[in-house]
């Protein structure tokens, strides 16, 4: 049995001694979509599909500087430590995905850590773990959460594990924002698997994750908060007893999706309400019960892997009605009004500069940057989330 990350290993990162005074210098880092960079030809079509627009950096930006603090965004490419030495941010709003490799949303953590650097969200092994679909369900798996049935292939020619039937559903086994996933990741036959598992494996360069087909509706569960929020927090009563935030349920209706059945990159880039988007309810019209069921998995998910602060766990329900837990984000999109965690803030009543603030100051209070109680004063008068929207081919939810 593996045991849960301890919170002396992911909450406490080195304080800062003295503390920054407000207002704060904030570098945002991100890796940015390119619109006119042809692709190599030796990488997948849609690598670089969880970048981000440098629409959503100013949304970003914009949010931060409601509450009198000054910002600039950092691209998180190979220039980025020589960058960070020039701009000596107080702390980073790290939202960047990572250059490459099986660990690469554990890049930028790494290197904020290695230069003493404060930063939003979770740390390194988190954020490498999360990143491993199939190292992650291990976990869970062995910490009694509901996963489907599931295997590795690194070639495509082992031996399928008996628990298996068909359909199963193919994937890349270290990629986000449904990357590797389209109408073809649902196989019915050995023949159909093997040639999807050879196809992902040469073309991603990475194991294919093979599973179950899990046939019921699916379910996003965020997660926000820690034991200590509250006193941080201008928010406290946002949070429950225990710290964390329960925000509604998000579902995902692909049944009218350009995708049917399945929510994959094609699907996701679409407009939200556009045609051929699929449906995001929330809050979901569900059973108390099986509400309070995922957002229990999703916390003791979260919470396993030692994710900090903010998460969003994917859910599906098999056959038979049982949720089986997916993955989890420890970088969630922040696109306003298009990624999965903004809607589900807004669906909740929190609006998007209230969400970006919270997620910095959650940050910033680990490391030693607010003392309990000391509410961040509001320098601006706002009403509601920055205008814009972001048109088709978004950033990542």
């Amino acid at each position: 049995m593996i045991a849960p990350l301890q919170d002396k290993d992911t909450e406490k990162p080195p304080s800062l001694s003295p503390r920054p005074a407000r207002p704060w210098r904030v570098a945002v880092l991100a890796n940015i979509k390119e619109h006119d960079k042809p692709l190599p030809l030796d990488v997948p079509p849609d690598t670089g599909a969880d970048f981000d627009y440098i629409e959503t950096i100013n949304h970003i930006r914009s949010a931060i500087e409601t509450d009198g603090h000054w910002t600039m965004f950092v691209p998180a490419d190979s220039n980025l430590p020589y960058a960070l030495k020039a701009a000596r941010p107080d702390i980073c709003f790290n939202i960047a995905e990572g250059l490459g490799g099986d660990a690469r949303e554990a890049q930028i953590p790494s290197l904020l850590e290695l230069l003493r650097i404060p930063y939003t969200g979770s740390r390194v092994l988190t954020n490498a773990i999360a990143l491993d679909k199939t190292l992650t369900k291990r976990i869970w798996r062995d910490r009694r959460l509901p996963v489907a049935p599931f295997q590795e292939f690194y070639t495509g020619d082992e031996a399928l594990r008996p628990e298996l039937r068909y359909p199963l559903f193919v994937k890349p086994a270290r990629e986000g924002t449904g990357m590797g996933v389209d109408r073809k990741a649902i196989v019915n036959n050995e023949a159909e698997m093997r040639e999807r598992a050879k196809y992902i494996v040469n073309m991603y360069k990475q194991p294919a994750l093979v599973e179950n087909f899990l046939s019921g509706r699916e379910f996003t569960v965020a997660v926000m908060g820690r034991p200590d929020a509250a006193l941080y927090s201008p928010h406290p009563e946002w949070y429950d007893a225990d710290g964390f935030h329960r925000f509604p349920i998000l579902e995902l209706d692909s049944s009218r999706s350009i995708t049917p059945g399945v929510y994959g990159l094609e699907a996701k880039a679409q407009s939200v309400g556009s045609e051929g988007a699929p449906g995001y309810i929330c809050p979901s019209d569900i059973e108390p019960e099986l509400a309070k069921k995922l957002q229990h998995y999703a916390w003791r998910a979260h919470h396993i892997l030692g994710a900090i602060d903010v998460s969003r766990v994917d859910i599906r329900l098999d056959s038979e009605g049982q949720p089986c837990l997916l993955e989890i984000n420890p970088l969630p999109g922040l696109t306003p009004d298009y990624s999965d965690l903004c809607l589900i803030a807004k669906a909740g009543g929190i609006s998007y500069v209230d969400l970006i603030l919270e997620i910095l100051y959650l940050g910033a209070s680990r490391w030693g940057m607010l003392e309990p109680h000391e509410i961040p004063p509001r320098l601006k008068k706002r009403s509601g989330p920055p205008s814009g929207k972001p048109g088709n081919g978004h950033s990542q939810r």
